[in-house]
């Protein structure tokens, strides 16, 4: 009994003043984020009454969110993570509100919509980069592990709840009342950030007068050195580009199932990534970190090819729920460890290149399985997406296995620094 309880969602970050104050107001403003991005596209289409302008959006937030990623993730090495994700946070909360003011003046203008979406993206890039760099300053490296995972429940959750939210508010309030519900929601982490303890440079303060992009190579230089890093950058962006399939759930439904079960399809991998997190205990006893992202990307690549086999909905929504439990550990141990492998003056910048990664492979991938799945077919196309995850998976863990010395994976240079900010 005791050890089944174990295995049950670790809450040992929360006992952290700072983190769960950073936690549940993440709660709040992660919700309130997801009534904006249920508008904007909608507001799109209605002022264009053209697909391709809600696609373009997509991309209009790319490039700004990368080059932000990788800026803040400088700054964040060499200036206080508090102020930087306190300048960040209310920049996107003006946003919001400048969402609002759009809509609140029917200015039904398409081009202003993107550049706000363009700036808001730069925004979410930033603060998403920073606040990735000050979790290991608030918990101990031990607590890591869990503490992603209760991150990554609330985004997972938030991803299936606000859109239900949305949709039931909007034909009664509008969407100028919930680009201002969003903007009030940000207040919630504004706060919680303003609470924070000072959080200076460690190890990198010297070099804040160097130039910002001598600091972006420096930190892609690292990567390039450090096999650790190298793998595991590469698992993930084999899941998120050969398996991520999304791009053919429009298809499939249309074909395999009933249009109206596109909705389930998105739902069940977000819901996998949820029930996974409950068990988050289990992540906590893992050591061989770089060694789980590895096994976990098989997992999701296995899940996706058998996805890609179903040939009732039953089936494809418990290949994709498995899906999502095993994204949802890959992202945790793939967190932890950029959080651990590298001295804390470091980690803003490996967070920067983490976040292009997350933001760009998915994006390649909706390329790839809309190129591929038009010539060979959805079936063929995402069951071979899957398989070919499973075997970059497995290259990366037979390259480490010989690298690594048994019990050996992810260096710990970072965990002098770790937890200074406060106990756990």
């Amino acid at each position: 009994m005791v050890r089944g309880k174990r295995l049950l969602v670790d809450v040992g970050p929360l006992r952290v003043r700072e983190f769960r104050r950073l936690w549940a107001a993440g709660i709040v403003t992660t919700l309130g984020a997801q009534l904006t991005a249920f508008v904007v596209p909608l507001q799109i289409y209605e002022f264009s009454g053209s697909s391709a302008w809600v696609g373009l959006a997509g991309l209009v937030g790319l490039a700004p969110m990368a080059a932000a990623a990788l800026w803040s993730g400088a700054l964040a090495d060499v200036r206080d993570r508090r102020r930087v994700l306190l300048t960040t946070t209310v920049g996107i909360g003006v946003t919001s509100l400048l969402l609002w003011a759009q809509a609140w003046a029917h200015l039904r203008s398409v081009g202003v919509l993107l550049v706000l979406v363009g700036v808001q993206q730069a925004l979410f890039g930033a603060n998403s980069t920073v606040s990735r760099a000050v979790t290991p300053r608030l918990v101990r490296p031990g607590l890591l592990p869990a503490a992603n995972a209760l991150q990554s429940v609330v985004l997972l959750s938030a991803g299936i709840a606000g859109p239900l939210l949305a949709g039931g508010l909007l034909p009664a309030v509008g969407s100028g009342t919930l680009y201002l519900a969003d903007a009030v929601a940000v207040c919630a982490t504004v706060w919680a950030v303003w609470r924070l303890p000072a959080l200076p440079p460690v190890g990198g303060g010297e070099r804040r007068h160097e130039p910002v992009m001598r600091q972006i190579v420096d930190g892609i230089r690292l990567v390039t050195r450090h096999q650790v890093l190298l793998r595991v950058y590469l698992c993930d962006f084999a899941a998120l580009s050969l398996g991520l399939p999304t791009a053919l759930f429009p298809q499939l439904a249309a074909e395999a199932f009933h249009p109206s079960d596109i909705g389930m399809l998105y739902a069940a991998v977000s819901a996998g990534g949820v029930l996974a997190g409950l068990f988050s205990g289990a992540f906590t006893r893992v050591r061989r970190h770089g060694a789980a992202v590895a096994v976990c990307t098989g997992l999701w690549g296995l899940a996706v090819a058998g996805f890609g086999t179903a040939r009732s909905l039953p089936a494809a929504v418990t290949w994709l729920l498995l899906a999502g439990g095993a994204l949802l550990a890959l992202g945790v141990f793939r967190k932890t460890v950029l959080q651990t492998a590298v001295p804390d003056g470091m980690r803003g910048r490996l967070q920067g290149i983490d976040t292009v990664v997350a933001a760009g492979g998915p994006r390649l991938g909706d390329l790839l399985h809309g190129t591929v799945g038009s010539a060979l077919g959805v079936p063929w196309t995402v069951t071979g997406g899957g398989v070919l995850t499973v075997v970059v998976a497995a290259l990366v863990l037979l390259a480490g296995g010989r690298r690594n010395r048994p019990g050996v994976d992810v260096p710990r240079a970072g965990q002098e620094t770790a937890g200074r900010a406060a106990g756990p």
